[in-house]
């Protein structure tokens, strides 16, 4: 047995993935909230043009490329009499950059709506809302924590051990686990064994 444990937890510190300002706070501190409920919204109208935008683009690089499929394809039918070799080539070079613009407007296009997406921030496990600390109006940066995530279901508890008593510990062991609280017994096993503390 052992005095010296620690209750501890998996604390997620949930940050904003997009930049802008919070038009909504879903949470309040201390709340339970489930893997995938909304905590915070971020301004979805930049993100929204954004995405507008880059439809757009993906819709006249397809035009583009389609274009530029036709023409090669009508000056390979066509009699080498009648049309270069060179002029081939340029056409089928044109091809190929018609399908690369495209596929950058496809990429383009793709992170417009994943940041149009992010712009809404999710629980990533279910648990309770701490550290709270954001509010409609302010300004969310990338990266920047606003609030974190006690996951409910990563309790653990901690025991320090004399080394002396370290051999009569086995991973799988049974353990009970007696809170300063008073609340009740709490039943689990060995999970680890640390090879160091510091």
């Amino acid at each position: 047995w052992t005095r010296d444990g620690r209750v501890k937890a998996d604390v997620v510190t949930i940050s904003a993935d997009v930049a802008g300002t919070v038009t909504d706070v879903m949470v309040r501190d201390n709340q339970m909230v489930k893997q995938g409920d909304v905590l915070f919204v971020v301004d979805k109208a930049r993100y929204q043009n954004a995405l507008a935008q880059a439809n757009a683009l993906l819709a006249a690089q397809q035009v583009e490329k389609g274009r530029r499929g036709k023409e090669a394809s009508r000056r390979a039918a066509l009699d080498s009499s009648i049309v270069s070799v060179e002029s081939m080539e340029t056409a089928q070079f044109a091809v190929g950059t018609a399908s690369a613009q495209y596929q950058a407007a496809l990429a383009a296009r793709d992170l417009a709506q994943l940041n149009l997406e992010r712009t809404v921030v999710r629980a990533p496990v279910s648990g309770y809302v701490t550290n709270l600390n954001v509010h409609a109006g302010d300004f969310a940066a990338v990266g920047a924590a606003k609030l974190a995530v006690i996951g409910s279901d990563s309790f653990y508890v901690v025991g320090y051990f004399e080394e002396t008593k370290l051999p009569l510990l086995k991973v799988n062991d049974p353990v009970q686990v007696r809170l300063m609280s008073g609340a009740a017994q709490l039943n689990g096993h060995i999970e680890s064994i640390a090879h160091g503390i510091t």
